[in-house]
C-alpha cells in the first residue's frame, strides 16, 4: 500500500481500497478506468471522474485504462473519440497502451450472451419497445412476463443467431436477461441485453447489426479488463445489482462497482444531451465555445489543466449529491493564473489622451514587471509617447465623491510611467468626449514623485502609436439562473440563457509585446482580468477571450465565513 494520505485527502473510496488491501483482495491490485461514451465532448463533470480514476491509480501505484463505451453507433462519432483523447491527455493523464473500446469486445460479448441463453438466463423477445415499457410494471406493481419468456434454449439460440445475421428489422426483436419481473428494482425486470440496430459503427463499420446495451457491455468490459474498482456516479447505484448479476451468472472476474456523487455546478448544465441542444440550436458557437462547461471550451477560454485538477481536489469525493458554487472554480482559475500569467496592459474601451507638454517626436521605454508573484519572470519594455489611450471608465467629467480616477484638474499615476493632470476636455459635435488634454510631471518617471506627494489612483494605458488593435471577447456565465435544469421547473432550460453572456469589443488596444502571441497564451490584463489568445487571431489583429475577472467572490465568501 502506498502513502496515499500524503498525496491527497482521504475519502470513502480510499477507505474501501484500504480495506481491500487489508483483506488481500485482488492480490493488492488497483485497476480503474475512465469509460466515456463517445457521443459528445467531455465536460467539467467528466473532469472530476478523470481526476478520480487516474488519481487513485497513481496514488496506489495501480493502472487506469481509457475505454470508449461505444455501443450506440447512431450517436457516436470518431470526432468525439478524438476530442476525448485530447481532453484527457491535456488534463495531464496518460494510459500507456491501455486505450480500449467496448467494440473491441463485440465478439466476446456476443459469445457471453450465447452462454446466458444456454444457461436459460436470456431469451429472445418479440415485444416492441413500447410493449416492454408497458409490461415492465411500476415501483408499486410487478411487471408482466413476456409471452416469449419460456422459449426453448434451441429456439433462442437460433433466433439470436438470425438476429446477428440481419434477418430481422430494427425493433422487431431483442435479447433480454431472464431475471425477475416482480423485483423491487426495476433494472432487474428482464432488461434488454441486445437490440437490432442496422447502423454503421465508427470502428466496426457494418460488421454488426445487433449491439449490446450499456448495462451489459459496461460491466463485462470491466471484467474483461480486470478492473478492480469500477467508479461511477450515483445514478448507477440502482444498476449495481444488475452489474453484479451479469458477472456472477457468467462466472467471470467480479469487478466492484462503487458510486460517488457527480459534479453539479451552479449556473451550468452538464448533461451531454442538453449541451448538444445548445450546440445544434446555435445558442453557442460549437462544443468549444468558451461559455460551454466542456473541457475544450474551458481550454479555449484560457483555463489551465492545473486549475481544473485543483478544483477537483477541493470539491472532494462524496456519496451525496450537492451543487458546487461556480465561484470556487473561478477562484481556482485565478489562483493558478495569478502565479503564472504575465501582466500586460490593454485598453478595452479607448479614450485618447494627449500629453500637451510631452515632446512631439519622443518615445520612451518604460520597464514593466511581468509577474510580481514570480520575480523570475523578469521585466519587459513598454513604449510611452505623447498620445496614449486610457479606459473610458477611468475618466469622469463630473465625478462623484468616491471616484478617485482621472477628472478635470485631478492628478493620477500612469502605471510604470508618470503622474498626469487633466487640463482640458475635448468634445465632438454631439457633445461626446473625444479626447483629453493632460500635462505630465517629468520628475515622476517610473510612477513615483520625488517630493513624496501621493495620488489616489493608478491607471493602465497604452501608447497610441505603438499599440495593436485587438478584438476582445468578454465572456460571462451562460445562464442567469443558478439551477437552469432544475427538474422541478417545467420551463425549458434554454429560457435561462444569459443574453449578455458574450460581449465582443472590436476596437481595443493592447501593448506591442503581444504581437505574435500564440493561441492559448494567457495574460493578466492589468486591472481588467485574465485573458487568453483565441485561435481566431490573425497576424496584426489578435483576438483575446476573457478567462475570468479579477473579482474573487469565493475568497470574499471564505473571508466572511471565517469572521
Amino acid at each position: 500500500m502506498t502513502d496515499h494520505d500524503e498525496k491527497g485527502p482521504s475519502n470513502f473510496i480510499k477507505h474501501i481500497i484500504d480495506d481491500d488491501f487489508r483483506n488481500k483482495k485482488n492480490d493488492g491490485r488497483v485497476h480503474t478506468r475512465f469509460p466515456p461514451e463517445p457521443n459528445g465532448y467531455l465536460h467539467i463533470g467528466h473532469a472530476k471522474s478523470i481526476c478520480l480514476n487516474f488519481g487513485l491509480a497513481r496514488e496506489y501505484n495501480g493502472l487506469c485504462n481509457l475505454r470508449m463505451d461505444d455501443t450506440n453507433p447512431s450517436k457516436e462519432e470518431a470526432e468525439y473519440v478524438a476530442s476525448i483523447i485530447e481532453d484527457v491527455r491535456w488534463l495531464g493523464f496518460e494510459w500507456d497502451d491501455r486505450l480500449f473500446y467496448a467494440s473491441d469486445y463485440f465478439e466476446q460479448l456476443y459469445q457471453y450472451s450465447v452462454q446466458l441463453i444456454r444457461d436459460s438466463k436470456a431469451y429472445v423477445c418479440d415485444l416492441s419497445a413500447d410493449e416492454i415499457r408497458e409490461t415492465r410494471g411500476t415501483l408499486t406493481s410487478p411487471g408482466q412476463e413476456s409471452p416469449y419468456r419460456n422459449r426453448s434454449v434451441d429456439e433462442n439460440l437460433d433466433l439470436f443467431q438470425r438476429m446477428r445475421a440481419g434477418e430481422f428489422e430494427d425493433g422487431t426483436k431483442t435479447l433480454r436477461a431472464k431475471i425477475d419481473m416482480t423485483s423491487g428494482n426495476m433494472n432487474m425486470r428482464d432488461p434488454v441485453i441486445y437490440r437490432i440496430q442496422k447502423s454503421s459503427h465508427h470502428r466496426t463499420g457494418d460488421a454488426w447489426c445487433i449491439y449490446p446495451m450499456y448495462d451489459y457491455a459496461h460491466c463485462v468490459s470491466d471484467s474483461i479488463e480486470g478492473i478492480t474498482h469500477s467508479l461511477c456516479t450515483l445514478e448507477f447505484e440502482d444498476h449495481r445489482p444488475l452489474y453484479d448479476w451479469f458477472l456472477n451468472e457468467l462466472n467471470i472476474f467480479l469487478s466492484q462497482q462503487i458510486e460517488f456523487a457527480r459534479l453539479n455546478l451552479d449556473f451550468t448544465v452538464v448533461s451531454k444531451r442538453k449541451l448538444l441542444q445548445l450546440v445544434n440550436g446555435g445558442h453557442v458557437h460549437g462544443w468549444d465555445d468558451p461559455r460551454m462547461p466542456t473541457i475544450s471550451g474551458l481550454r479555449r477560454r484560457g483555463v489551465t489543466p492545473s486549475a481544473i485538477r485543483n478544483f477537483c481536489d477541493k470539491i472532494g469525493v462524496a456519496k451525496a449529491d450537492s451543487t458546487v458554487d461556480i465561484a470556487l472554480l473561478e477562484y481556482c482559475i485565478r489562483e493558478d493564473l495569478n502565479r503564472h500569467a504575465h501582466r500586460v496592459m490593454a485598453v478595452l474601451k479607448p479614450l485618447k489622451v494627449v500629453i500637451t507638454n510631452y515632446p512631439d517626436e519622443e518615445t520612451e521605454e518604460m520597464e514593466a514587471i511581468n509577474n510580481p508573484e514570480d520575480l523570475g519572470a523578469g521585466t519587459r519594455k513598454v513604449p510611452f509617447s505623447k498620445v496614449i489611450y486610457i479606459e473610458q471608465d477611468d475618466f469622469m467629467e463630473d465625478p462623484p465623491k468616491k471616484f478617485f480616477r482621472l477628472a478635470p484638474g485631478r492628478e493620477v499615476r500612469l502605471r510604470y510611467a508618470y503622474f498626469i493632470t487633466c487640463v482640458d476636455v475635448i468634445k465632438d459635435d454631439t457633445g461626446e468626449i473625444s479626447e483629453l488634454h493632460c500635462r505630465y510631471d517629468p520628475k515622476t518617471r517610473g510612477g513615483d514623485a520625488p517630493d513624496g506627494r501621493k495620488v489616489k489612483a493608478t491607471l493602465h494605458w497604452v501608447s497610441a502609436e505603438h499599440s495593436l488593435r485587438a478584438e476582445v471577447r468578454l465572456y460571462d456565465r451562460l445562464f442567469t439562473k443558478p439551477n437552469p435544469d432544475d427538474p422541478r421547473d417545467d420551463a425549458d432550460f434554454k429560457m435561462y440563457i444569459n443574453p449578455d453572456s458574450l460581449d465582443i469589443l472590436t476596437d481595443c488596444r493592447v501593448e506591442p509585446s503581444l504581437a505574435g502571441a500564440s493561441a492559448g497564451s494567457r495574460y493578466q490584463f492589468e486591472r481588467l482580468g485574465y485573458f487568453c489568445v483565441d485561435p481566431d487571431s490573425e497576424d496584426g489583429k489578435p483576438v483575446f477571450n476573457r478567462t475570468v475577472t479579477l473579482r474573487d467572490t469565493w475568497a470574499k465568501l471564505q473571508k466572511a465565513h471565517k469572521k
